[in-house]
């Protein structure tokens, strides 16, 4: 049955995610690519807990990354971390920027997911991702307020998108509660 459901659910997660990653395709948080100020820091390979670096693909966002890209060094890993069946981009932190996962289009931000159970709406808006405070010299530097508004306001519109598609919308519930556990420690 799982395997039916994600056949299903494939098409229309594909292109809420290929809307989601348009509104970032030219938007960095900066009106420059701020990856000349610090070096790239948060394209630089460190190893994590396993070894290996690397972003978390949102559901069925590995179907980008199925086939070789040619200048693109990667490979997928398994991650359920957001989700069961779940995957990261390993790289060697250099690609085109539009072959960018949308986890790297959104950094240092991530989308807050706030709900309301009275009228069951969904809520994203922007917040600097604490996962980024150890990598972005931008954060030190004024955080948001450093950030240009239009990038702000496109990772909300990307989460807002997102929310709209329950696989998406659980994978951000997910990456909610494992940053308020963060926060918690």
């Amino acid at each position: 049955m799982a395997i039916i459901m994600n056949m299903l659910a494939k098409p229309g997660a594909v292109k809420t995610l290929t809307e989601a990653r348009g509104l970032l395709e030219n938007l960095t948080p900066l009106k420059m690519n701020c990856g000349k100020i610090c070096g790239g820091a948060c394209c630089q390979p460190s190893p994590d807990d396993d070894g290996e670096n690397g972003m978390l693909l949102f559901p069925f966002e590995e179907s980008f990354y199925k086939d070789p890209i040619e200048g693109f060094p990667f490979h997928l890993a398994d991650d359920d971390t957001l989700f069961k069946g779940g995957k990261r981009l390993v790289c060697e932190g250099k690609c085109d920027r539009k072959n960018r996962p949308l986890a790297c289009r959104i950094f240092p931000l991530r989308m807050k997911v706030e709900t309301s159970e009275e009228t069951e709406e969904v809520k994203i808006s922007a917040e600097i991702d604490p996962r980024a405070w150890c990598v972005c010299p931008l954060l030190e530097q004024g955080g948001m307020r450093a950030m240009q508004t239009a990038f702000i306001d496109a990772v909300a519109q990307a989460g807002q998108k997102l929310s709209e598609n329950v696989y998406m919308l659980e994978a951000m519930l997910n990456e909610q509660r494992l940053i308020d556990e963060m926060r918690q420690l």
